[in-house]
């Protein structure tokens, strides 16, 4: 092979000279004929440009700005979880506003999958065979609240400089497609001390102003596309007590137990009690257990909350580590009975609920998080939780709302419709053994039998109609979603 890479014809005379007249030369082996087919695929069927701009020339650049050759230098690597770009985007770019900190960012432009490649691989491709060169910086745009996006450098250089010293750092962000579900940086610099130094600093920025401290976040699992990686943004609910309907007296446990002890925290450790706590309401379907979640969340404005149900619940660990970064940190869990016997992805024995409870115990006893978990089977849940004792501290049953409730909860739903007292007591009565849930679709309900008859205002009679037509026979199935007991249709 010749120097630029291309086929080297040599004469008869060179020939002879190289391999002696009139002698065959030596057959090679299978492992040389590899090295010889490699290295003609790498200078026949990939070589360099004679066109290419030297302006393009990433290793060349790199060269330019670090003063040595790229693979002179160590290269020192961490690694974050997708969902971390933001994060780890904004650390960067506070770190190079320290004195004496300045960089030039540069994209890359190359092999469509390199997803899978280090730093070092990237550098030698481009140095041989000029598989990469510079090129646009490639941008992510990722919510950083419910109503803020952020454009985050998902694939660039950093050229920085601070004081005397120049490094490199590449910032890559998740590539599911390429095999890379992860952020990395890569760091080149002149010793591997500096660049140890610099991705501690960095870590610290991630934890000092973590975008998701304060945020009410959920995981819903990237195959929904929602989000930043598997989180959702949700806005704070803003509920007061006049928004919850629920027996005298209950409402004080519940907001002792997760209220009381944020309140109190100081006083708590000081006395040597632990600040870790978990809550669970139980109860049938539509009573209100989200409902008084979402008034906690209300109370609690400067604690990170991360939802998981359904099958986010898989994401016990992730929620767990950020809650422990985060604190002080709310974990909430709906509908637990619905993991109460699912194994894990594993093929683990143990039901996954018992690996949501052994996260639980794993948190330590100082830790500021507090687990809110529902269901409407606790039947279920029972078992696992007398196995795992400690780990839910008070348990509170939400029961369905007896008459005072159900007029309460007219009266919520229902504020404006000037019902009268007879029409309020007649629904009432008719009504006994409903959810709340029932209650707010009978005022929905009405307001649009209203509107179909074209009607100025909801009256009376719109109500009473549409409780004929939720209370009757064809509505049975429609009573069973809104939470009505089978048994108790009346």
């Amino acid at each position: 092979m010749g120097e630029s890479g291309g086929l080297e014809i040599v004469s008869a005379a060179e020939y002879e000279r190289r391999y002696g007249a009139g002698r065959e030369p030596s057959p090679l082996s299978l492992e040389q004929v590899g090295e010889l087919f490699h290295e003609f695929l790498a200078a026949v069927a990939r070589p360099k440009p004679k066109d290419q701009d030297p302006a393009r020339n990433l290793s060349k650049r790199l060269r330019d700005h670090l003063g040595t050759a790229p693979a002179d230098r160590p290269v020192v690597k961490a690694a974050y979880p997708p969902y971390d770009l933001p994060n780890v985007h904004l650390a960067l770019e506070r770190w190079f506003t320290g004195d004496g900190r300045s960089y030039e960012l540069v994209g890359m432009r190359g092999a469509q999958h390199h997803g899978e490649l280090t730093l070092g691989d990237i550098l030698e491709a481009a140095d041989r065979y000029d598989r990469f060169t510079i090129g646009a910086v490639d941008y992510a745009h990722l919510p950083i609240s419910p109503d803020e996006e952020l454009a985050c450098v998902s694939c660039g250089f950093y050229l920085g400089a601070d004081g005397d010293d120049r490094f490199a750092v590449l910032l890559r962000g998740p590539a599911d497609e390429y095999g890379r579900n992860k952020v990395e940086m890569e760091v080149l610099a002149q010793d591997k001390e500096f660049a140890d130094r610099l991705l501690a600093e960095i870590d610290r920025l991630v934890r000092e102003h973590n975008i998701f401290q304060g945020q009410v976040l959920s995981f819903e699992g990237s195959e929904f596309g929602h989000g930043l990686g598997p989180f959702r943004f949700h806005r704070r609910p803003g509920l007061t007590r006049e928004d919850i309907v629920l027996p005298e007296g209950l409402l004080e446990r519940v907001e002792r137990q997760v209220v009381g002890v944020a309140r109190r925290r100081e006083q708590l450790r000081a006395a040597g009690q632990h600040l870790r706590r978990g809550l669970l309401l139980y109860g049938p379907p539509g009573t209100g257990k989200t409902h008084t979640i979402r008034y906690l969340l209300s109370h609690l404005p400067q604690f990170t909350v991360v939802v998981l149900s359904g099958t986010g619940i898989d994401a016990i660990g992730p929620a767990c580590a950020l809650a422990r970064m985060l604190q002080p940190a709310l974990v909430v869990l709906e509908d637990c009975d619905l993991i109460a016997e699912a194994r894990d992805h594993g093929g683990g024995e143990q039901p996954l609920l018992f690996q949501v409870l052994n996260e639980m115990d794993g948190l330590g006893d100082d830790a500021d998080v507090a687990f809110l978990l529902t269901t409407n089977r606790a039947d279920l849940l029972e078992p696992a939780l007398i196995q795992r004792p400690g780990r839910v501290d008070l348990a509170v049953e939400i029961p369905l709302p007896d008459a005072q409730g159900r007029g309460r909860l007219l009266d919520l739903y229902g504020a404006g419709l000037d019902l009268g007292k007879e029409v309020a007591d007649e629904v009432v009565s008719r009504t006994e053994g409903t959810t709340a849930s029932f209650t707010k679709e009978l005022v929905r309900r009405s307001v649009l039998i209203s509107a179909e008859r074209e009607a100025a205002r909801t009256e009376p009679v719109d109500l009473l109609a549409a409780l004929d037509e939720l209370l009757s026979d064809r509505d049975q199935l429609t009573r069973r979603l809104l939470g009505v007991r089978v048994g108790g249709d009346v």
